[in-house]
């Protein structure tokens, strides 16, 4: 008679066939015992569905027709999982042997209902991509350490804001207690909105220095890809609107003045994500596309503002003390302007 597993591992691809292969590859030589392995491939046309299905038959695949985007098709997996502990890893990331069992030793306090790993750039070996999310005050938020060279700094356990959905260990029960990912996000500041969530309903955040990936960064979509820049910019506002207090969600047109000034400067040095967009041309689309995002995010404002009273009716979290929880955790114009992985 088999154990029950005591994680499962979701990985939602679309059409990345050789990611996915690798992916896969590393979390099948895990240390961590009874693993649940699960794929929800999102419609793929590539033949990843089929590649899963005759290389890796342990894994439990989920095929959909279309695709569902990373929320839906996360919480669709999570649905069906049957592990206490839900590890998420994007298919375009492969997982130390060591992964697992680092994330759920943190996780051994009841209290704590995510951890993050540490998340390196696969392409630039000793590059740092995330240590869980850092936020600024606008709702922009990013990975702690983007950038940076690892020397250690941030080599012992720490108490963190949430984890990066690109490789993070969620407990059920907490899920069960605060909801999946809000699938109107459809992508990005999904696991902001979902760490934020848990935070203010009490649950604590961890990070595991031992369980390393590496991930490579922009392969599903594109760093510069236009719809990635609009899903982002969306969601900041979304995010904020959901959970920031009223005086600070007022002033969040002058933090993001403020942001966008650094990022001006940043992008005329050299430096950032502004400064990888070259050409008066991809400056100009690039305003376009941040305006076309605020427009979409200001037409979902009635729909979020509904799903922020009803949250707040839940959270244990007031205020005051959510506004603590981001001051200890906030990013500088400087970490969101300059550093890029």
């Amino acid at each position: 008679m088999s154990l029950p597993p005591a994680v499962s591992v979701i990985v939602v691809n679309f059409n990345r066939v050789n990611l996915l292969r690798a992916c896969l590859q590393s979390l099948l030589q895990q240390d961590a015992p009874n693993v649940e392995l699960l794929v929800l491939d999102n419609g793929s046309l590539d033949g990843s569905a089929d590649m899963v299905a005759a290389e890796f038959p342990g894994v439990k695949l989920i095929r959909s027709p279309a695709n569902l985007g990373f929320c839906a098709a996360n919480n669709a997996a999570i649905a069906i999982a049957r592990a206490p502990f839900i590890a998420l890893l994007n298919n375009d990331a492969v997982a130390e042997s060591q992964w697992l069992s680092a994330l759920l030793a943190e996780a051994a306090a009841p209290d704590v209902g995510m951890v993050a790993s540490k998340i390196l750039v696969a392409s630039r070996p000793g590059v740092i991509d995330k240590i869980g999310h850092g936020i600024y005050w606008d709702g922009q938020n990013r990975g702690r350490g983007s950038g940076e060279i690892d020397t250690g700094q941030y080599d012992r356990d720490r108490d963190i804001l949430w984890p990066d959905g690109c490789a993070a260990l969620y407990r059920k029960s907490m899920l069960d207690e605060i909801g999946g990912f809000d699938e109107d996000f459809f992508a990005y500041a999904d696991d902001a909105d979902l760490g934020l969530r848990a935070r203010s309903a009490g649950w604590r955040a961890r990070y595991a220095p031992s369980a390393v990936v590496r991930h490579q960064r922009g392969a599903t979509m594109g760093k510069l890809n236009p719809r990635r820049i609009q899903l982002i910019e969306r969601n900041r506002v979304w995010l904020a609107v959901k959970h920031f207090p009223l005086w600070l969600l007022l002033l969040n047109p002058f933090f993001y003045f403020l942001r966008l000034v650094a990022g001006a400067a940043a992008g005329a040095a050299g430096q950032g994500e502004a400064g990888q967009v070259t050409g008066f041309r991809a400056k100009i689309g690039l305003a376009f596309t941040l305006l076309s995002a605020d427009w979409e995010a200001l037409r979902g404002l009635p729909n979020m503002w509904a799903k922020r009273r009803a949250w707040r009716l839940k959270r244990k979290l007031n205020d005051k003390e959510v506004v603590a929880l981001l001051r200890r955790h906030r990013l500088t114009l400087a970490e969101l302007s300059k550093n890029v992985a």
